[in-house]
């Protein structure tokens, strides 16, 4: 009996030893790639879901992510992502509060053999930037010029009307796309006379908000409405961020509009933001621009996937943006316009928001 139990005892060892020798391995925990995901500030609603989405889509391909907001602070930027660099990460998705200050820490990134992904925002002045993944930002400005024209009825009617413009960020390169875009629908009404801008302010030299701040375009509203229009109305503004139009629909607010006797201007937007959606349904902000950031995480994780898999990366712009030293291949994703009267199907039947959040 002792023989017949050592030689089976044995020949389950011998069993055991072959099944492990030819079972497939586990992956080690550090094949696991890693993300680093610097997002510029939480101040915007917009910035939030976009570094949520891109955590949930990269983390359901089966990549570890590290997500920070840098406050708006470009020092705390630089500091966050050289962090990311000293701990190791594979990949860096950054969109840059300023895009010209990171040369020097992403050529850390490349001596590290880190992939760079710019998210929205353009990194300027550096070779060390693999691919951006964005939307037609000229395409955003020329929404809202349409918007403008769509709701002055300018083709039709005879004007003039007046407009005050409002540009983003100087620093951020997206800023200059917008404007140009709006321009390219605006400034013929603008030459023929059917707009006029009273206060003579045009170009991002003189109608740039920095750090796209909904306090200092206030302030420069509050400064136009009291300067050129104690005798005149306006009838529309164009501001590039819902962050902006909240700002200005206060100020506006503050002298009267928004009543039967001073109707609001057509005043514009871009994020489709809470607070702005809110005031679309109220009467207060004309317009907004829908980016779907849900789909520019997809798509940034796809780009990311295909890079580090030594596959055909999907960009389908090879042209369009110069950072100073490169054309940076990239993708684009396709803005909406959104008004009152379309807001739940692009907004709430899309899942972006729920109903109970718009009332």
């Amino acid at each position: 009996m002792k023989t017949r139990f050592t030689f089976a005892m044995t020949l389950v060892l011998i069993i055991a030893v072959f099944m492990s020798a030819c079972a497939p391995a586990a992956a080690p925990a550090d094949d696991v790639k890693t993300v680093g995901i610097s997002m510029p500030t939480k101040t915007s609603t917009r910035w939030i879901s976009d570094g949520e989405s891109m955590v949930k889509v990269f983390e359901e391909m089966g990549y570890a992510t590290d997500l920070q907001f840098a406050d708006d602070d470009i020092p705390n930027q630089l500091a966050q992502i050289e962090n990311m660099i000293t701990k190791g990460v594979d990949v860096l998705v950054i969109a840059a509060i300023d895009g010209t200050t990171l040369s020097d820490t992403l050529a850390k990134a490349k001596e590290a053999g880190i992939l760079v992904i710019a998210y929205d925002r353009l990194i300027s002045k550096t070779e060390n930037v693999d691919y951006y993944a964005t939307f037609d930002n000229f395409g955003v400005g020329v929404i809202m010029g349409t918007q403008i024209e769509t709701g002055l009825d300018l083709k039709n009617a005879a004007g003039p009307f007046n407009i005050e413009l409002f540009g983003g960020s100087p620093d951020d390169t997206n800023a200059f796309y917008f404007y140009d875009g709006a321009m390219s629908v605006l400034q013929p009404y603008i030459d023929s006379g059917k707009l006029v801008v009273v206060s003579g302010q045009t170009g991002m030299d003189k109608v740039s908000t920095l750090r796209w701040d909904g306090i200092v375009a206030q302030a420069r509203m509050e400064n136009l409405l009291s300067a050129y229009y104690t005798d005149k109305r306006v009838d529309a503004v164009l501001s590039p961020y819902d962050g902006l139009s909240i700002g200005i629909i206060s100020a506006l607010k503050s002298v009267g509009y928004g009543t039967a006797d001073l109707p609001m201007p057509v005043v514009t937007g871009q994020d489709a933001e809470i607070a702005s959606v809110k005031a679309m349904i109220a009467g207060e902000q004309a317009y907004t621009v829908f980016k779907d950031t849900r789909e520019l995480a997809k798509q940034t994780a796809a780009m990311v996937d295909a890079a580090l898999k030594g596959q055909e990366v999907p960009v389908n712009d090879t042209k369009t943006y110069d950072n100073g030293v490169k054309i940076v291949p990239s993708y684009l994703l396709t803005p909406f316009s959104v008004d009152v009267t379309n807001y739940e199907k692009y907004l709430v039947e899309s899942g972006y928001y729920t109903a109970d959040q718009l009332k």
